[in-house]
């Protein structure tokens, strides 16, 4: 039995404990790629009721396994229970898959496609989500999609890899006696591997890979976003970056994400909504503060929000 298994197997025996009503979901995994369960794979949570109130695709940021998904937040277990049929992927580059990247949203496609085919689910409620890179991920592949989600939402996604890249450039100037955050460094280096090179020489390598770009005049992603309803979550607690790591407000997602919501407004989009939190971010174990967490998100809100839309 897997790791991933066991955690599901004690989460699934836990929730059995805590509820009488008997709307325990059930958990499976399914791989693509039967050579390797590292890739290619998605854990599904079943509701524990027909008819089923839609399906998600919910998807981990980078680093994330399902595991780490289930250990952070309650979202799957509650969006089951709510009867929403749950899915959460894992791409063709594993955990380290940078989800707007060609060959994640291609990996997302077939992951979706398989869904479908297998539960044949015509004519029912369409969610994506995701946190951080994977609400990136889910935007993206929401605007490139021929059938629209019925809603989306992400939680403190980076939008706009132009200013990405340049904000962990400076990061790593500015760093004390050269000790420079491995996680800039790596982001760079794979953005520049994605893109060709930096924004300066390949600027329209980061407009394509951006779900939204700053920069780019044209608004040619977020157009194709239409009036879907979308909500976005952030929790721009400045000074525990500049505190705990150093940043500041160039580096955080928060910027990106306003600028989006802006234009979204601006084009006509009265279902884009940026939801701001306070002292909401904290990781398990240990409930450690950290605002960039699954936990700036009310899930139950949430939940009743996307069950609204039609």
């Amino acid at each position: 039995m897997t790791k991933l298994s066991i955690v599901l197997l004690t989460i699934f025996l836990i929730t059995c404990g805590c509820n009488e009503q008997g709307d325990n979901p059930k958990m499976e995994q399914v791989f693509l790629d039967k050579t390797d369960s590292t890739k290619s794979n998605y854990t599904i949570i079943y509701p524990p009721e027909l008819p089923w109130a839609g399906y998600i695709f919910l998807i981990p940021g980078l680093g994330e396994t399902s595991e780490n998904v289930l250990q952070q937040t309650d979202l799957p277990i509650k969006l089951a229970q709510n009867g929403i049929l749950t899915i959460i992927p894992t791409f063709q580059d594993g955990v380290l898959s940078l989800g707007v990247d060609s060959l994640s949203q291609q990996t997302f496609d077939k992951i979706f496609k398989d869904v479908i085919a297998k539960h044949k689910l015509i004519d029912q409620k369409f969610f994506i989500g995701g946190f951080s890179i994977g609400g990136s991920c889910a935007i993206k592949y929401a605007e490139h999609l021929a059938q629209k989600p019925t809603a989306i939402f992400a939680i403190d996604p980076p939008l706009d890899f132009e200013r990405f890249y340049n904000s962990a450039e400076r990061a790593i100037r500015l760093s004390k006696n050269q000790q420079a955050n491995q996680e800039d460094v790596y982001m760079m280096k794979r953005l520049e591997e994605e893109t060709g090179g930096s924004p300066t020489t390949h600027l329209s390598g980061y407009y394509e890979l951006s779900p939204y770009s700053c920069s780019d005049t044209t608004q040619t992603a977020i157009k194709k976003l239409g009036n879907m309803p979308l909500r976005i979550y952030a929790e721009p607690d400045i000074n525990w970056w500049i505190n705990e790591r150093g940043y500041d407000l160039t580096h955080m997602n928060v910027t990106a994400i306003s600028a989006m919501i802006n234009e979204l407004k601006r084009l006509g989009n009265t279902n884009a909504t940026l939801i701001t939190t306070e002292n909401k971010g904290y990781r398990k174990p240990g409930n450690k503060r950290h605002p960039h967490s699954w936990s700036i998100v009310n899930n139950d809100e949430l939940i009743e929000w996307l069950l609204k839309q039609k």
